[in-house]
């Protein structure tokens, strides 16, 4: 009877389908770049950039002690500790009310809590483009707009 019921479960754990969770622990350091899909949990410090597709439903959450320091792009964001970098969020940022962002924030959607800081520009990614193109049209518009101030100066 028993192994009927651990076979079940371990086959169970074989075909999981759902999406999938990764932790960084309040005692974990990570250096280097992130590459994910479904969700991913920091309570401890990534010293990298964090990446996941556009188009994928995957989800980063900053915890409260939890820090970033490089850049964010990925389609859902929910922050509540202290991001040094870009964050490029093509569906759904929120900011939390201990929310620290260092450096510009491209969003589609943003909540942002009171309490919650920016600490760079907020600019709007256009909902007109096809949604795996946002990113990427917004990092032109900004890189053109820089272009055109510098040159301002210069004159």
């Amino acid at each position: 009877m028993k192994m009927k019921m651990f076979n079940k479960v371990s086959d169970t754990l074989k075909t999981g389908t759902g999406p999938a969770h990764t932790l960084i622990s309040r005692t974990t350091e990570v250096v280097g770049d992130i590459h994910f899909s479904g969700e991913l949990i920091i309570e401890g410090r990534v010293k990298g950039n964090i990446y996941a597709e556009d188009d994928s439903q995957a989800i980063i959450r900053v915890a409260e002690k939890g820090e970033v320091e490089g850049e964010i792009c990925v389609p859902s964001a929910v922050v509540n500790g202290l991001v040094q970098g870009d964050v490029r969020s093509a569906t759904h940022l929120e900011l939390a009310s201990k929310a620290v962002l260092v450096g510009n924030v491209y969003y589609n959607l943003i909540e942002m809590v009171m309490g919650s800081e920016v600490n760079g520009n907020l600019i709007h990614i256009g909902v007109t483009q096809p949604e795996p193109n946002r990113l990427n049209a917004a990092l032109r518009e900004v890189n053109d707009l820089s272009r055109n101030h510098i040159e301002d100066e210069d004159d």
